[in-house]
């Protein structure tokens, strides 16, 4: 993995007597789950014997973190236009500050905390002393469990974004000017199931990140029947599948990947089971807003 390996070689030499550290992935990383409209979302966790070496290990770090997301940039994976990145001092945290952090957005949820949680309670270890990171994501589960409201908001946050039919049952095409006649396959397609997934993996305590299995095993904790996810997670991976084919034949044709199709280049039949997979996005938003609304 070649982020494993610019990690490896960057951090050869970091010996702090007491220092344990973390890479995490965050965002669709974290969630195993990026094609090729991508960019970095990354950050560091870590613990120190004593807090008065707590800034010099952190600054220490920070270095260390440029050298890697600049690495991985020449790579071919953008840095983050958003600054989440490991080299923020933002999120080069330790233990304790990511708990705080994690706290205060719980304890607030307003608009920006609700975006917050939507990318980094995705993490995942990458490398480094994994246990750092299951440990805060069991702390997390906890957490959010004994925070009901949390959950309620990030479902009420989750449902603005509807899947992109209307009441015929035909597909309700963008007016942007910059995409016209067009389906957004990230914000309306596979987001859907993903901001879904996560609010049913927190309600049940599961530590699993990516969108399929997520659905699947916090699917079985609490109950849902079979069939029902079966086609949540057949109607993602459709959508999925869908947005890295147009970005590859949008790389051929020498254009920057995005999200943005036009359906009428679509077979009746896969524009058929597009629409059928955006229903199942129906099927799961209905059911958070069932258990999560009231």
């Amino acid at each position: 993995h070649l982020t494993r390996r610019l990690i490896e070689l960057e951090t050869d030499e970091l010996n702090f007597p007491g220092l344990r550290w973390c890479w995490i992935a965050l965002g669709s990383e974290g969630r195993m789950e990026q094609t090729l409209a991508t960019d970095q979302d990354n950050a560091f966790i870590f613990t120190v014997a004593s807090d008065a070496e707590r800034e010099t290990v952190r600054s220490r770090l920070l270095e260390i973190a440029l050298r890697i997301n600049q690495g991985l940039d020449a790579c071919g994976f953008p840095l983050c236009k958003g600054g989440i990145m490991a080299s923020n001092p933002k999120w080069c945290l330790t233990e304790e500050e990511w708990r705080n952090q994690f706290s205060r957005w719980i304890d607030t949820g307003g608009p920006e905390e609700l975006l917050n949680a939507s990318i980094f309670f995705d993490f995942r270890p990458l490398y480094g002393e994994e246990m750092l990171a299951l440990n805060l994501r069991t702390w997390l589960e906890g957490k959010v469990r004994a925070n009901p409201r949390f959950l309620k908001q990030m479902a009420q946050n989750a449902l603005r974004n509807a899947p992109p039919l209307g009441l015929v049952r035909d597909f309700v095409l963008s007016d942007d000017d910059a995409h016209p006649h067009t389906l957004d396959l990230k914000l309306n397609g596979t987001t859907p199931f993903v901001d879904g997934a996560r609010i049913l993996a927190l309600a049940s305590g599961q530590i699993a990140t990516n969108t399929a299995q997520r659905l699947m095993m916090s699917g079985r904790d609490l109950h849902i029947p079979e069939d029902e996810i079966k086609g949540w997670v057949q109607a993602f991976h459709f959508i999925q599948l869908l947005r890295l084919r147009n970005q590859h034949d949008q790389q051929r044709k020498g254009m920057a990947p995005d999200n943005f199709l036009d359906p009428d280049r679509l077979s009746v039949l896969d524009r058929r089971i597009l629409k059928e997979a955006f229903r199942q996005a129906r099927k799961l938003q209905a059911r958070l807003a069932l258990d999560y609304e009231r």
